[in-house]
């Protein structure tokens, strides 16, 4: 079996999402947005929302308002403060309470949205503006680590990417930015992948996988122990030549996504 090479890969950004959950009538949902079809990445795909960190996702003031961060250097809290800030942006869902306490109100995070959803989307302002000017404080403690993927060298476009659970805020509700993501909706894992083998959705194969891998829990509480009980193994599949021509990607089997390899067509 010979691998399959490519010379000067382009290099992997760093980027981030939040599977966040709740717990429905017919068993434990994730919200999934569906992005533009003109979006260059993954267009018309159900995902996770998420996306490329911003530099203000890395500056001091951001990290001085993230609670539960104590341990943590400010390589691994700018993934956090990342998939908080796009969770907000594409589903308008916000991780973060105010500095003297209390919750925020229905009423107060549509007012945020409002104001900050576009501006932080389009790079205008930073998230420590808004957090700075409403008195915010990040819920980064809130944030389970559940995989880490960095896409393969043979794609054009690559991420270095952190996936995160959350709990869903009980009074707050998912609403997709009609910009980037087009739709939303809360469904369940095994919704999701019947939904794709009908052709009735489509998933690139990371969110595939990691539906697939959150299905493996049956609600909120299983999944956050599973995910707070094992490592995360970081996955780049190496996509491998086989004797029939097929292509084979490969990730480690620790991963613990119940499979090592997948076939797929090899890219001209």
């Amino acid at each position: 079996m010979s691998s399959v090479s490519a010379s000067a890969p382009p290099a992997a950004r760093l980027a981030a999402t939040i599977l966040l959950l709740r717990d429905g009538e017919q068993g434990m949902e994730v919200f999934m947005v569906v992005r533009h079809q003109q979006i260059d990445f993954a267009s018309g795909a159900l995902v996770f929302p998420g996306g490329k960190l911003a530099p203000g996702d890395s500056e001091a003031r951001t990290h001085a308002r993230c609670t539960g961060v104590e341990g943590l250097n400010k390589d691994e809290i700018a993934p956090r403060v990342g998939a908080i800030r796009e969770a907000f942006e594409e589903s308008g869902i916000l991780l973060a309470r105010p500095a003297k306490g209390g919750a925020i109100g229905a009423e107060r995070l549509a007012a945020l949205g409002t104001r900050y959803r576009r501006g932080l989307d389009r790079g205008e302002i930073a998230i420590a503006d808004m957090l700075e000017t409403e008195d915010l404080v990040l819920d980064c403690g809130g944030l389970v680590p559940f995989a880490h993927w960095v896409t393969p060298t043979f794609m054009p476009k690559r991420f270095d990417t952190y996936f995160f659970l959350a709990v869903a805020p009980p009074d707050q509700v998912g609403v997709h930015d009609g910009h980037e993501t087009v739709d939303s909706a809360w469904l369940t894992p095994p919704t999701i992948v019947l939904d794709e083998l009908a052709g009735r959705r489509t998933l690139v194969p990371a969110t595939m996988l990691n539906v697939k891998k959150l299905g493996f829990s049956v609600s909120v509480k299983d999944a956050l122990a599973a995910a707070k009980a094992k490592p995360v193994v970081t996955v780049q599949p190496v996509l491998e030549k086989g004797p029939d021509g097929k292509g084979l990607l490969r990730i480690p089997q620790e991963a613990g996504y119940g499979v090592s390899e997948f076939t797929m067509d090899i890219p001209s």
